[in-house]
């Protein structure tokens, strides 16, 4: 099964992820995950991520698509995959089902984890004093939900279109969003 968990940055896709990669035997492949090894790596392509990352923007498709398929690559005879911030616009999306036709498999199902925005920002602003991720600074992340918000916007018209979209409420706490999650898995 290929999963798609869709929401904003800080909705707790990563958190869902884990859970289903020890639950269902899947692998998570975390965009947020990824670009932060890049920055850390000190790679052209990792000082490339911070600045796009440092002024709040979003990194271009490009970029992430070369990532998404460096893994899918990597892990070939994998049960199944979580895409996890990916995709971000229709242009993803497209070059998602694409990848993966290629493959001969396809994407199954979209959760979206629908969240408060100013529940969200106090969420962010608690993990960055408490982990202090830099992708976390409030101040970006207010840029980085703006651009989500906008920019994803087309995408929940498209995954319902197809009958993938279902919703699960990510304000609850995480054991109650995992039983959610599980229950659209298991009926689907």
């Amino acid at each position: 099964m290929n999963l798609v968990l869709f929401g904003p940055p800080g909705a707790g896709k990563g958190t869902q992820a884990k859970r289903l990669v020890a639950d269902r035997g899947y692998i998570q492949l975390s965009t947020g995950d990824m670009l932060r090894a890049a920055r850390k790596s000190g790679s052209a392509l990792g000082k490339q991520v911070a600045a796009i990352i440092d002024r709040g923007d979003l990194v271009s498709d490009e970029i992430v698509i070369g990532l998404i398929e460096e893994q899918l690559d990597l892990h070939k005879d994998a049960p199944g995959f979580i895409f996890d911030g990916f995709p971000r616009n229709i242009a993803q999306a497209e070059a998602l089902d694409t990848l993966l036709s290629g493959r001969g498999v396809q994407v199954d199902c979209v959760i979206r984890l629908v969240v408060d925005d100013v529940a969200l920002l106090a969420r962010i602003a608690q993990r960055f004093e408490e982990q202090g991720r830099e992708d976390d600074n409030p101040e970006s992340f207010k840029v980085r939900l703006g651009a989500y918000n906008k920019q994803t916007a087309p995408l929940l018209p498209f995954y319902d279109g197809k009958k993938l979209l279902k919703e699960v409420n990510g304000m609850n706490d995480i054991d109650t969003v995992a039983g959610a999650v599980a229950l659209v898995l298991d009926l689907d």
